[in-house]
């Protein structure tokens, strides 16, 4: 009887504390808008801004525009241009100034003098491909017009051998062609790469001030010990701040999975929003995957925070947690050796790793996602041990 007054007890303290601290974390307007703004908002921002980039190398690819400078000296290449449907457009006298301020996007095709002389002789006359490595635009539309002069350079080999009674096939001593093993799925998840790498960052930054204003933030206003005067059993209190502090970082990173799906209405390329495969099953399956994640951030958080006088302590000191859960997930990006065992034992990077294999439509067994939540629960255990024992010494003044 007396066990099931404590548990009943404990219970209520705990829904008690974790009403509280869920509260005022809601109740710091200020706060939450700037992590709203700088977790959930980015995300499509950055969606919005590649696809405008995209959107704006299909565009300059329909225009189908060569700037050429001498053209006159090559009817022949400029009629295989015509062919092709390119428009001509002349050069400006001072191209390469204006490629390399940018003020030009498109590379420029410099055709010297006896081109069309050396073409009838049977000769390889150079032409010149101006482009500057600091122009993108123009750097973007040097590889079309390299593929393009080279279509005309097989035309002329094919004529000349014509000519001298020689089969064209005799250009081609082996034929090669290309098979993608990618499946659309595998194509589409290269676009969404960048979807995992933002909600992770804003289950991180959304527990991060809840984390340090209920530990250190509350022992600076001096409301801790107050709270720890209560008759309540130390664990009920930690767990009670740590589902608070867990719960915003989960709402924080629901929200932001939740952006992504109208921000899919931005996409500016066709192509891109063809490409984009993220829906509310993609979605669902990111928040399952980042709960554990959540849990073991928070109870980090506050482990490092409880420890420190003031706010701005806790804050440098999270520095370096905050750092490595931001760098860890950069592996699986920029990873070019494919997905190592090793990867699902890491906290933020097996989460990175699984969440991608969601977007490739990949089937997420229990030998893969079971290391990364042993782990989170691992790091949660004692990070909340480590808390309650700092509670419950003396050092609190």
């Amino acid at each position: 009887m007396k066990a099931a007054r404590g548990a009943r007890a404990a219970s209520a303290a705990f829904w008690t504390v974790y009403c509280k601290e869920l509260v005022d974390a809601l109740r710091d307007r200020r706060t939450l808008m700037t992590v709203l703004l700088s977790s959930v908002a980015i995300g499509p921002l950055v969606l919005l801004l590649v696809s405008s980039l995209v959107a704006g190398l299909e565009k300059r690819a329909e225009a189908r525009v060569v700037v050429v400078q001498g053209l006159a000296q090559a009817p022949t290449l400029r009629n295989y241009l015509e062919r092709q449907t390119y428009h001509l457009r002349p050069a400006p006298a001072d191209y390469e100034r204006q490629l390399q301020n940018s003020h030009l996007g498109e590379p420029v095709l410099v055709i010297p003098p006896g081109f069309e002389a050396g073409l009838v002789d049977g000769r390889a006359p150079r032409v010149l491909v101006v482009s500057s490595s600091g122009n993108q635009r123009a750097q973007a539309g040097v590889g079309p017009l390299l593929r393009l002069l080279r279509g005309f350079d097989r035309e002329q080999a094919v004529l000349r051998l014509a000519a001298r009674g020689v089969a064209p096939a005799a250009l081609e001593a082996v034929r090669v062609e290309e098979r993608d093993l990618a499946d659309p799925a595998t194509r589409a998840a290269q676009l969404s790469t960048m979807v995992p790498y933002f909600v992770l960052m804003a289950v991180l930054y959304g527990a991060l001030n809840a984390a340090l204003d209920s530990t250190a933030g509350e022992r600076e206003r001096g409301s801790l010990e107050p709270l720890l005067m209560n008759p309540a059993p130390r664990a009920a209190l930690v767990l009670g701040k740590w589902a608070a502090v867990a719960s915003v970082g989960l709402l924080i990173a629901v929200l932001s999975c939740l952006s992504f799906l109208p921000g899919q209405w931005l996409l500016r390329s066709e192509v891109l929003a063809a490409m984009f495969r993220f829906g509310a099953r993609e979605a669902l399956a990111f928040v399952a995957l980042l709960v554990p994640l959540a849990a073991a951030l928070a109870a980090l958080l506050m482990a490092i925070a409880i420890r420190c006088k003031t706010f701005k302590e806790a804050q440098a000191s999270a520095t370096v947690v905050m750092l490595g859960f931001s760098l860890l997930p950069l592996l699986a990006i920029f990873n070019q050796e494919g997905t190592r065992p090793w990867h699902y034992w890491v906290p933020a990077l097996a989460q990175t790793t699984l969440m991608g294999r969601v977007l490739k439509g990949e089937a997420l067994t229990a030998a893969l996602v079971l290391p990364g939540v042993a782990v989170s629960l691992l790091l949660t255990l004692l990070a909340l041990a480590f808390v309650a024992r700092v509670l419950r010494s003396a050092a609190l003044k």
